[in-house]
C-alpha cells in the first residue's frame, strides 16, 4: 500500500445526484491511483472493473450519509473491496491510504505485507481485506523475482558506471504507477542502501 492523493471531484453534480461511480469521477480515482488498488496495489483495468470503494460502508447500519461523500470514496479492485465488504472497526479503523501515509504502519517483507510495531488497525486491515492472500503473494513474488534478477545482472558487472546506470533504470521499477511499488521499493532500497 502506497500514500496516494485524492485529486478534487471533477463532477460533484453526479454525487448530488446520487451517482458515486459516475464515468468522470471514477476516471479521476483510476488517474489519482495510477490503475492500482488502494490496498493490494495491482493493477486493476487490464484484468477487471474497478470498483468505486467505500472507506467507510455505505451500509445502512454503517454510515449510509457518507454514501456520496467524495472523502470517503477510493479505488479498489473486486478482489479487495469483496474481502472488505461492509467490514469497518470504528475504535481501529483499516489504514486509509489517501488520508495517511501507509508506510508508517505497514513493512514489506519480501511478499508478505507485514505490520510495524504492533499496529492493531495495520493488522485489521491486512486481515480483513486478506492483503497477503495466496494469489496476491503469487503476483508479489514474480515481481520480486523479475526485479531480484535484474539486481543480480546489475551487481554482475565491473563497470561501476553502466552498474549505476542500471541501477537508475531499474528505480523506475519502484515508482508509484507501477505494480506492487511498495515492495519493489523496499527490495531496492535493500540492495542500494
Amino acid at each position: 500500500m502506497i500514500k496516494l492523493t485524492r485529486p478534487d471531484c471533477p463532477y460533484p453534480n453526479a454525487l448530488d445526484n446520487g451517482n458515486y461511480k459516475h464515468p468522470l469521477n471514477k476516471a479521476a480515482l483510476k488517474k489519482a491511483n495510477y490503475d492500482k488498488c488502494m490496498y493490494c496495489e495491482s493493477k486493476i483495468s487490464h484484468i477487471d472493473y474497478a470498483h468505486v470503494e467505500h472507506y467507510k460502508p455505505k451500509a445502512q447500519d454503517k454510515y449510509p450519509e457518507l454514501e456520496f461523500e467524495w472523502t470517503n470514496l477510493g479505488y479498489a479492485c473486486p478482489k479487495c473491496n469483496n474481502n472488505k465488504s461492509d467490514k469497518f472497526h470504528d475504535d481501529f479503523p483499516y489504514i486509509d491510504p489517501y488520508s495517511e501515509e501507509p508506510s508508517e504502519y505497514f513493512l514489506p517483507y519480501g511478499t508478505l505485507l507485514l505490520v510495524k510495531q504492533g499496529c492493531e488497525r495495520a493488522d485489521l486491515t491486512i486481515r480483513d481485506i486478506q492483503l497477503n492472500r495466496p494469489e496476491l503473494l503469487e503476483k508479489r513474488l514474480e515481481k520480486i523475482t523479475e526485479i531480484q534478477n535484474a539486481i543480480t545482472a546489475c551487481f554482475r558487472t565491473s563497470n561501476q558506471v553502466l552498474r549505476d546506470m542500471a541501477l537508475q533504470e531499474l528505480t523506475r521499477e519502484a515508482e508509484s504507477d507501477k505494480e506492487y511499488s511498495f515492495f519493489v521499493k523496499a527490495l531496492i532500497d535493500a540492495h542500494t542502501a
